[in-house]
């Protein structure tokens, strides 16, 4: 039987965030469909929702 491989690390919730005087200011767009709380992955060219599906190119 083959061994199991280790899970990757999650990526830290702090990463998603810039501390700006006493507020934390978003880094990443949000999905407008999933509302809230649900970032957008950023690739190249584009940026697409994980949960939802949602795609937004750019030129």
């Amino acid at each position: 039987m083959a061994a199991k491989k280790a899970a990757p690390a999650a990526v830290k919730r702090s990463a998603y965030f810039k501390v700006e005087g006493d507020k934390a200011v978003p880094q990443r767009k949000y999905c407008p469909r999933c509302g809230q709380g649900v970032f957008m992955a950023q690739h190249k060219g584009r940026l697409a929702c994980g949960k939802c599906g949602y795609t937004e190119f750019s030129e």
